[in-house]
C-alpha cells in the first residue's frame, strides 16, 4: 500500500512536470524559477518519507504543504502558467500518513483554497468546492491508511499463529518421542523384573527336581507339572509385552481393530461386522489409541448393559477426518447419562479436537449408536521427527 500511495504522488508531480516542460516557453522569465519550484516539490519531501526507508511523516507533511501547496496556490494566481495544479493526490498522501502529530493537515488542506480569494477571478463557490475536494481526498487517504494497518495486523497475526502452530507441532513431536522412549523403558523393566524373576524360579525348581529325581519321583512329577504351568504363564506374559510394543509401532488401526473384534467374537459369541470406507490414513499414536479405547468401551457397554447380540463397526477415512460409527442392537438407553466410561470417551476425543455423539432409539429395530469425528488434517504423522 505504501508503494501504491508513493506512486500516486509521483505520478501527480511527474504529470505536472511533463505539462510544464511541454507547454511553457523558455522565453518566459519565470520558467526556471517555476521549474525548480516544481522539482523541489517533487523531490524534497521524499527525503523525509520513502517507503521502507524513511518514515518522518511530520516533516514530510510540512515540506509537502510548503512546497507543493505553495506551487498549487501559485499556479492559480498566474494565468500564464499553463501547468495548472490541483491538490487532490497530495491531500490523499498526507491523509494516508496522518498521525497524532499531523492532525493539523486536515484543516490545512481544506483552508488552502481560501487564499485564492485574494485573486479576484475566483468565486466563493469555486473556493469551497476546491477545499471540499481536498478534504475528501484527505479522508480517502485516512481510510486507505486504516485498511493498510488492518491488513498488516492481519498478516502479523497469521504469521504469529503459523509460528505457534510450528512450535506446537514441534513440542508434540518431542512429547511423542519422549513418551515412546519412556514406554520402551517401562517395557524393558517389566521384562527384566517379571520374566527375570520367573526364569530364576524355573531354574531353581528344576535344580531341586534333578536332586530329588532318584529319591522322590512322585514329588518330582508334581514339581514338573507346576513348572510347566509357570512356564506357560511366563510365555503368555512375554507375548503380551512383546505384542504391546510391536502393535504400537507396526500394526495399523484396521489390524488392531480386526484383532480386537476377532478376540471378542471368539470369547463371547457375539455377531460382529466391520465396514471400512476409504483408505486408512497415517495417524499419531495418541489418535489411534483414543479410537481403540472408544471402540473397547463402546463394545463393553453394549454387551454389559445393553445385552447386545450384534455389533457393527464402521470406519470412514478421508484425508482430513476420521468418522467412527458403532451400532448395537441392545437394550435402548432410557436416559442418557455420561458416567465415567462415556465421560472418558468424550474427553479422549475432545482432546484431539473431535466430537462424540451418543444416540439411542426404541422401536421394533432399536439401536444404540456411538459416533465420533476426529480431525486428521494438519496433524503430525506417527513416526515423523
Amino acid at each position: 500500500m505504501d508503494w501504491g500511495i508513493f506512486a500516486l504522488r509521483s505520478y501527480h508531480y511527474i504529470l505536472l512536470a511533463s505539462r510544464f516542460f511541454t507547454d511553457s516557453g523558455l522565453s518566459n522569465p519565470a520558467f526556471l524559477l517555476n521549474a525548480l519550484w516544481l522539482m523541489a516539490a517533487l523531490i524534497v519531501p521524499i527525503l523525509c518519507w520513502f517507503p521502507g526507508r524513511r518514515m518522518n511523516k511530520v516533516w514530510f507533511c510540512i515540506l509537502e504543504l510548503l512546497l507543493g501547496g505553495s506551487y498549487y496556490v501559485n499556479s492559480v494566481f498566474h494565468p500564464d502558467l499553463t501547468s495548472k495544479a490541483d491538490y487532490l493526490l497530495p491531500s490523499l498522501v498526507m491523509g494516508y500518513l496522518l498521525t497524532k502529530r499531523t492532525f493539523w493537515v486536515i484543516p490545512a488542506v481544506a483552508l488552502i483554497p481560501l487564499t485564492f480569494q485574494i485573486y479576484p477571478g475566483l468565486s466563493w463557490e469555486q473556493t469551497l468546492s476546491l477545499g471540499t475536494d481536498n478534504l475528501l481526498f484527505c479522508f480517502i487517504g485516512i481510510w486507505a491508511s486504516s485498511v493498510a494497518r488492518a491488513y498488516h495486523q492481519k498478516n502479523e497475526l497469521v504469521a504469529e499463529v503459523e509460528q505457534q502452530n510450528k512450535l506446537l507441532t514441534h513440542y508434540a513431536a518431542e512429547i511423542e518421542k519422549m513418551t515412546l522412549i519412556e514406554e520402551r523403558g517401562r517395557m524393558s523393566k517389566e521384562l527384566h523384573d517379571t520374566l527375570g524373576h520367573s526364569f530364576i524360579s524355573l531354574i531353581m525348581s528344576l535344580d531341586a527336581s534333578i536332586a530329588l529325581m532318584d529319591h522322590k519321583p512322585a514329588e518330582v512329577k508334581d514339581r514338573l507339572i507346576r513348572i510347566r504351568a509357570l512356564a506357560e504363564r511366563n510365555l503368555d506374559e512375554m507375548r503380551s509385552l512383546v505384542h504391546e510394543m510391536g502393535d504400537e509401532e507396526e500394526s495399523t488401526l484396521l489390524q488392531q481393530v480386526e484383532a480386537l473384534m476377532a478376540s471378542l467374537q471368539e470369547h463371547t459369541g457375539t455377531v460382529m461386522t466391520l465396514t471400512l470406507l476409504g483408505t486408512e490414513q497415517p495417524m499419531r499414536v495418541e489418535v489411534r489409541q483414543a479410537i481403540l479405547r472408544v471402540i473397547q468401551e463402546s463394545f463393553t457397554n453394549a454387551l454389559k448393559h445393553g445385552k447386545a447380540s450384534h455389533l457393527h463397526l464402521e470406519l470412514q477415512c478421508t484425508e482430513s477426518t476420521l468418522h467412527l460409527l458403532i451400532r448395537n442392537n441392545g437394550i435402548p438407553i432410557d436416559k442418557l447419562e455420561f458416567g465415567f466410561g462415556l465421560t472418558s470417551m468424550k474427553d479422549r476425543i475432545e482432546r484431539l479436537g473431535g466430537r462424540l455423539f451418543v444416540s439411542s432409539g426404541a422401536g421394533p429395530e432399536a439401536t444404540t449408536e456411538v459416533r465420533c469425528e476426529i480431525p486428521l488434517k494438519g496433524a503430525m504423522l506417527h513416526g515423523e521427527n
